[in-house]
């Protein structure tokens, strides 16, 4: 992961916003914007890219009528300074426009990396949790473990959950549907 200095806008520009997104090169990184900060992070490995698609597939066999499963990359937009693109996301079908995701997903699901772990598990949980994303969910590729946060009464995340190797998550938010970490990673596990 790389937080980029602004050199294309002086510093008396201001911060980035959603629009400035739009004339990023197409090198096959990630970028994305958490109050008018780019992160940019690189293309995902072999595991990752598996678990994402594994997990959508699970997801979306599941996924009742009125929510929606989707695979990164896809935008996640609050207000012209936040753009994320998590790794899976559901959100509920009528909020969706066919460029993105103008509110907060109920689920944001990130699968870490070794670029992004700490970025994965600190600065994107607190933005999702400050948008009032219900659910996060983090995947470790390398155990492959599950941990859940969901947010409590007070909209702050609290961990539910953690499935790891063979140990099933009976999830309830958004929907019920059962997770086996292990079986994420396909012919890789």
């Amino acid at each position: 992961m790389t937080v980029m200095a602004d050199i294309e806008h002086p510093a008396d520009s201001g911060p980035l916003t959603v629009h400035d997104l739009d004339g990023m090169p197409d090198s096959g990184r990630r970028y994305e914007l958490i109050d008018g900060v780019l992160i940019v992070t690189p293309a995902p490995g072999l595991r990752h890219q598996t678990i994402g698609y594994r997990l959508y597939g699970v997801l979306d066999s599941a996924c009742p009528p009125e929510f929606y499963v989707v695979g990164a990359p896809f935008a996640v937009h609050h207000g012209d300074k936040i753009e994320l693109q998590p790794d899976v996301l559901v959100g509920r079908d009528e909020d969706f426009t066919e460029k993105d995701l103008p509110v907060p997903p109920v689920l944001a699901v990130e699968v870490l990396s070794p670029s992004t772990a700490v970025h994965d598990l600190n600065t994107k949980k607190a933005v999702y949790e400050r948008l009032g994303v219900a659910a996060y969910w983090v995947i470790d590729p390398v155990e492959p473990a599950l941990i859940v946060f969901e947010l409590d009464e007070d909209g702050h995340y609290q961990q539910v959950g953690k499935a790891a190797g063979d140990e099933p998550f009976e999830a309830e938010r958004p929907f019920p549907v059962r997770i086996v970490p292990k079986e994420l990673l396909g012919r890789l596990g």
